[in-house]
């Protein structure tokens, strides 16, 4: 009883820190629907969550990820032009082009409801996933899609890459980061079946 008084308080925490990150609009569009559905469920609740990106990433002290900001970010298709210009922009340091992928951490009651979530990743067809917390009053799971792509594109004001070559690049970004919501899309089809 009070394992499932301890999940309870847990849930409910969690529950009010994403309905906050709603109102404040603070959670990618394309995840919202998915972590409403879980926060509504009984044994389970999200606790974090990107629905996967394109992005920036400032590094203004080489590899110290403690210091690396968003220069530029979008949870959707980039025009080449939007991001052309976003490496003219002043900048410190080095700047790094990335595709991320989604990533959704999922809370679970039991070691059966984790089994079940861990049964319907893998019939969404999420490669990368499994069990990051087992404790008394939760097992934490992690999910994680595969679609990545990471690389230097500008040093102390120097763009790195030429126009052709980021084109391209950034075209298979695009490419990459539809198919990471269709699997996402195929995620939460499953889940809202399998967890009535």
């Amino acid at each position: 009883m009070e394992t499932d008084s301890k999940f309870e308080k847990i849930k409910e925490k969690h529950k009010k820190s994403l309905q906050k990150a709603i109102k404040e609009k603070k959670i990618d569009t394309a995840f919202k629907p998915l972590c409403e559905f879980i926060a509504g469920t009984k044994n389970f609740f999200t606790s974090s969550c990107c629905s996967g990106r394109i992005l920036i990433l400032g590094l203004p002290k080489g590899d110290r990820k403690k210091e690396a900001y968003f220069h530029k970010k979008w949870h959707r298709k980039v025009k080449f032009e939007e991001l052309w210009q976003g490496l003219k922009e002043k900048s410190i340091g080095e700047l790094w082009f990335k595709l991320e992928p989604f990533i959704l951490h999922i809370g679970c009651k039991t070691l059966e409801n984790a089994q079940k979530i861990l049964t319907i990743m893998k019939k969404a067809g999420i490669k990368r996933g499994g069990m990051i917390v087992v404790s008394d009053d939760k097992i934490l799971i992690e999910f994680q899609g595969t679609q990545e792509m990471s690389f230097p594109v500008k040093k102390n004001e120097k763009i790195l890459v030429e126009k052709k070559f980021m084109k391209n690049a950034l075209k298979r970004a695009n490419e990459k980061l539809k198919s990471n919501y269709l699997r996402l899309e195929k995620l939460e089809k499953i889940m809202k079946e399998e967890l009535k």
